[in-house]
């Protein structure tokens, strides 16, 4: 885990990290599907930062095949204070599973769940410097998958005090029944209602935080996914539960990659007009 950009502001999503259990694969199928180059980091042999044209995008970590660790994409986002922070889950009804854990020299982390069991990171120090996360024309940006967004925007805006004002800090709005996370006019996160089944077989289904990564051709990064032992989830980002008009939402494709991970692709302004149209080619599966 590398940690958040220097001077993040609290609050904010400041890293994405993926736990795999072959990193040499890991990084062959990132590589081949979004385009990345990787540097290990800090001369940890089981790390990676995959960066998009020299800008840190994301972490990989390897763990243990023989460990029961998901393995899955999760979202950290920068804290003051993780003590404080992890106390505030726990007052709103959330679950802390790991941490706060020292990460020397950059900084301490937790895993924690908010109260419908979508998975999420706090991140107190130091973090990639020039990462970025957005809707516009950053490599990635966040949605969260949830029952009620208005109720989970309550959770998250306490625990990360989103709304706490001030210099830097974040505007929250109502948008379509979506909740809007934006700073400094970019809307880095949306908090997205829908019919999730928190005890669904298949993850797609559950809530979560969705990452979406941006390539310049969703059809040619799914057939990229193909050839290198991804699947892709039918019914789009949310899994078709939302109704066939809504199933492929701006051309957004779920996929699974080898080791059972979600993420989205979606297409990026420079390569608009391309459609991702390969839905149908892979079965879904469970992770």
């Amino acid at each position: 885990m590398s940690g958040p950009m220097n001077g993040q502001t609290a609050g904010a999503p400041c890293w994405l990290s993926l736990t795999a259990h072959d990193l040499d694969a890991a990084e062959r199928f990132y590589g081949a599907v979004l385009g990345w180059t990787f540097r290990r980091g800090d001369g940890a042999r089981g790390y990676a930062v995959g960066e998009r044209a020299g800008v840190p995008v994301a972490g990989i970590a390897a763990v243990a095949t023989e460990l029961s660790v998901p393995v899955s994409w999760t979202a950290f986002f920068a804290v003051d204070d993780a003590d404080a922070a992890v106390a505030r889950v726990r007052e709103r009804g959330g679950t802390v599973g790991v941490g706060p854990v020292p990460y020397p020299p950059r900084g301490r982390a937790a895993l924690a769940t908010d109260r419908e069991g979508a998975s999420f990171g706090l991140w107190e120090g130091r973090t990639e410097s020039r990462w970025q996360l957005g809707e516009r024309t950053a490599p990635a940006w966040l949605e969260l998958h949830t029952r009620d967004a208005f109720e989970a925007a309550v959770f998250y805006g306490e625990v990360f005090r989103w709304a706490d004002g001030g210099s830097g800090r974040f505007e929250v709005s109502y948008e379509h029944d979506t909740v809007v996370l934006r700073q400094d006019g970019e809307a880095v996160a949306r908090l997205n209602g829908g019919p999730v089944e928190p005890a669904s077989p298949r993850p797609q289904l559950r809530p979560r935080w969705l990452v979406r990564f941006r390539v310049p051709d969703t059809a040619a990064a799914t057939k990229a996914a193909l050839a290198h032992g991804g699947s892709v989830v039918p019914g789009g980002d949310w899994g078709g539960v939302r109704g066939p008009a809504e199933a492929e939402t701006r051309g957004v494709v779920m996929v699974r990659d080898p080791d059972g991970a979600l993420f989205a692709l979606e297409t990026d302004e420079a390569g608009a007009g391309d459609e991702a149209g390969a839905g149908e080619d892979a079965g879904a599966g469970t992770d």
